[in-house]
């Protein structure tokens, strides 16, 4: 027994262990985000409210059923519900029924509200999707600017190492006296500065954890953490289309596209709804109703329902003639609605061309902008080993050095940032182009 205990408690162990020391690929977080994230579920449970009101529509092809029974008892002048004459006694009654309603005709209202419920589910999974889109690249911009300040970080603490050993070394060279002391404080000086920069990064990576893991509705930020790896510019054929290209291409797969097409057809059921209260509507009925009444003495219970049941049915037109306008501005409402979800397809497909041309646009210019951060930090490298052979032999102050170094480590951050900006651009101009998110 206790051997299964102390197992059980190393299988937990380790399985603890393992939970904490999960490391989250960027595909995981973005699946995780879609199937977490709160608001999501709120919309879905919209969607699944909506998918009510088509039920609703197919229940209006039922014929309605419904029952009643009443038990009652009278004392003193009452009437006999059997024989309709006055007595005054105490008379013990009871009366039953089952009636049927059922619509034959509309004006075809019941038939436009069913489609318009199957339009207005789709809208809504639509709107549902386009919503799971942009939390993925919300996922996908916070999880790069995480990479990108781990990068940083990387950065900062090889050029900290390297500025140790020059530390080190004037130390020695002040000791020899070869160099002034005021030398060894400005490598000082850039040391305690590059030391601010780790912590800096530090914070930096754990407030970028923490919008990361808040997006994913993940709590426990300590352990939260993402995959220890760092990308390079992904291979993308992405500028060798047109705009104009990418943006025919997104209006054939864009949920918010297809929300507001679909709004459209929603505005144009309820026109026919509103227009199907102009004809005249008909329905049938049907009802039977029995009777037992405590005077009848002679009669059995059973018998008095057979003998005093009855049936009644029919028909019952309906012809509107005059409804105080209601109508008539049902319609024009109804046509107005139309015009706005026409309207307001145009300003969605006019947003979504702007977005792609600033999309486009960002990606050329952060590609420029990576390739110049590139040739800048390759220049502050050479100049940066140049300045650091001159300050081996004494030909360089330590100010000038420092300042050497300063640059180096400014430039090194820029092309950092630079890179994981364009990395973010590139993914959003080819996520509208239909292409999954992934670093690959």
């Amino acid at each position: 027994m206790k051997f299964k205990i102390i197992l059980t408690l190393l299988l937990f162990s380790v399985a603890l262990s393992f939970g904490q020391s999960k490391k989250w690929t960027l595909e995981e977080c973005v699946a995780y985000a879609v199937d977490n994230n709160l608001t999501i579920e709120q919309f879905e449970l919209d969607l699944e409210t909506i998918h009510l009101e088509k039920s609703d529509a197919i229940g209006d092809f039922i014929p309605s059923l419904n029952a009643s029974s009443t038990v009652s008892g009278n004392t003193g002048l009452s009437f006999d519900p059997t024989t309709n004459q006055a007595v005054t006694t105490t008379i013990f009654t009871a009366s039953g029924g089952i009636s049927s309603n059922v619509t034959l005709f509309d004006g075809l209202r019941n038939i436009h509200r069913l489609n318009r419920a199957k339009l207005n589910a789709i809208a809504s999974q639509y709107r549902l999707d386009n919503l799971k889109d942009d939390i993925r690249l919300n996922v996908a911009n916070s999880y790069l600017q995480v990479l990108s300040n781990k990068e940083s970080l990387r950065v900062f603490k090889a050029q900290y190492n390297v500025t140790q050993q020059d530390l080190k070394r004037t130390k020695e060279l002040v000791d020899a006296g070869v160099v002034p002391s005021g030398d060894l404080l400005e490598i000082e000086a850039t040391v305690a500065n590059q030391e601010q920069q780790i912590v800096n990064s530090e914070n930096l990576i754990l407030i970028s954890k923490i919008n990361l893991a808040q997006l994913l509705q993940i709590t426990d930020y300590e352990n939260f953490d993402i995959a220890d790896e760092t990308f390079e510019i992904p291979p993308s054929e992405i500028l060798t289309y047109t705009p104009k290209t990418i943006f025919e291409k997104a209006l054939t797969f864009r949920n918010d596209i297809k929300f507001s097409e679909a709004n459209i057809g929603i505005a144009e059921k309820d026109l026919q709804i509103s227009k199907g209260a102009l004809l005249p509507s008909l329905g049938a009925f049907f009802n039977y109703n029995t009777r037992y009444s405590g005077q009848q003495q002679d009669l059995n219970f059973t018998d008095q329902l057979w003998i005093n049941d009855g049936i009644s049915y029919g028909a019952q037109l309906s012809i509107p003639i005059f409804n105080g306008f209601s109508v008539k501005n049902n319609i024009k409402r109804s046509k107005i609605n139309i015009d706005r979800a026409n309207n307001q397809l145009e300003q969605d497909k006019l947003a979504l061309e702007t977005t792609i041309n600033q999309a486009y646009v960002d990606v050329k210019s952060f590609a420029k902008a990576y390739e110049a951060a590139q040739k800048t930090a390759d220049a502050r490298r050479l100049a940066y080993n140049y300045s650091k052979e001159r300050f081996d032999v004494g030909l360089m102050n330590s100010f000038d050095f420092s300042q050497s170094q300063a640059r180096v480590d400014d430039a090194e951050a820029q092309l950092v940032r630079t890179k994981y900006d364009y990395i973010f651009r590139l993914k959003v101009l080819e996520f509208y182009f239909g292409l999954p998110i992934s670093l690959d």
